[in-house]
């Protein structure tokens, strides 16, 4: 869909209009010594990246920008394995924004509707840049940095969400250039708690405008150390043997290029086969590792969950199956399924929304076969 010219008019004089400070960063920013301290009321030295964040969210939750004051969650860590993370968080089912009827994994980016571009510059936190790309712009004169938005309807603490290059008006389709700055984002910050995700179209992205998902979550999760198996080594893909089954990459920053293209491969090779997923981004220790009690968090774990489609799905009443509650944190809507649920009854409402182990193993062989063809300088991934 080709963007109308009067509504990139209205975006170049928005941006003029609206100037926000800016956070400037390079590789050397990279933390590359964190580690999950026991006991998850500790808090870690915070970085740069970590107070700019924080305070910035902090004083517009004072000036009362966000729908509802968020103050800290009610929380039990369901008994079982997987150790789930049940938060409940009435407030954020009530009065978040409707969610645009989303028809398909590829639709386009429609102007009339709300996008980024139409919140009050007041939302915004500041502009997140790298250091080689100060002052690189587009031919339409537009920057290439990211917006740092505050979440106006936050699930937890520092909830903000990361728009990359906001005035391309891209839709909801993970680019390279957005899963280089997620990444980014948790290199930057030296607390594990912090959590990048996204919801493609289909997953229950609520809003067509290319966008990730940023907060903290002090709760340690099963997925930021459980083992995975090697599927292709070139490629650092790994699977996941628990449940539910999804897609490993991981990387502490020296590899950055290679894993961003190895994941945004992943990624257009289900937005091209019509496949929703979900992709969440943590601190976590090598695939390798020595599981759950492996302390180190020096580099980033980056899951790609494919799940069935949810075009104009009734919503489950207890918890949508979104980024957050495949990595293992559920934002309850309501008191009596907080109170009530146990492990077994959270799997079975994500189970129906994952492929059966037989669908899965196809789409893996599937993409096993798309990276092998890049390789050998044949593209089998349309």
């Amino acid at each position: 869909m080709r963007i109308p010219p009067y509504f990139l008019a209205f975006v170049r004089n928005f941006a003029m209009e609206s100037s926000s400070p800016t956070f400037v960063y390079s590789n050397k920013d990279y933390d590359n010594h964190v580690f999950r301290l026991i006991g998850s009321d500790q808090t870690p030295n915070l970085s740069k990246f970590d107070m700019s964040l924080r305070t910035a969210w902090v004083e517009r939750m004072q000036r009362g920008l966000f729908r509802y004051h968020l103050g800290d969650l009610e929380t039990r860590i369901l008994p079982g394995p997987s150790r789930l993370v049940a938060q409940l968080n009435i407030e954020r089912g009530q009065q978040r924004r409707k969610p645009q009827e989303i028809l398909s994994i590829k639709q386009d980016f429609d102007p009339k509707l709300f996008n980024f571009n139409k919140a009050n510059s007041n939302e915004t936190m500041f502009e997140l840049i790298k250091q080689e790309l100060c002052g690189a712009v587009h031919e339409n004169g537009f920057t290439k940095g990211c917006k740092m938005v505050i979440n106006v309807s936050p699930l937890e603490f520092g909830h903000s969400l990361i728009v990359p290059e906001p005035n391309q008006c891209f839709p909801q389709v993970l680019t390279p250039h957005s899963i280089q700055v997620g990444i980014e984002c948790i290199l930057l910050s030296s607390d594990p708690a912090l959590r990048v995700g996204f919801n493609s179209l289909g997953a229950f992205a609520s809003v067509n405008h290319l966008h990730l998902h940023a907060y903290y979550l002090k709760h340690e999760l099963v997925i930021e150390s459980t083992p995975a198996e090697i599927v292709m080594s070139a490629q650092g893909l790994h699977c996941l043997t628990t449940f539910p089954r999804g897609f490993l990459f991981y990387t502490e920053g020296g590899d950055l290029h290679s894993i961003v293209s190895a994941v945004h491969t992943l990624t257009d090779f289900l937005v091209n086969h019509n496949i929703a997923h979900n992709l969440f981004l943590t601190r976590g220790c090598p695939p390798d590792g020595e599981g759950i009690g492996d302390r180190r968090r020096s580099g980033v774990r980056v899951i790609v969950w494919p799940r069935m489609s949810c075009f104009g799905a009734k919503e489950e009443t207890a918890f949508n199956v979104a980024l957050c509650e495949l990595a293992g944190h559920l934002p309850f809507k309501n008191r009596e399924d907080y109170e009530t649920t146990t492990e077994q009854k959270v799997h079975s409402i994500i189970k129906k929304y994952m492929f059966s182990p037989e669908t899965f193993l196809d789409l893996q062989t599937q993409l096993i076969s798309c990276f092998t063809s890049l390789e050998s300088g044949t593209n089998h991934c349309k």
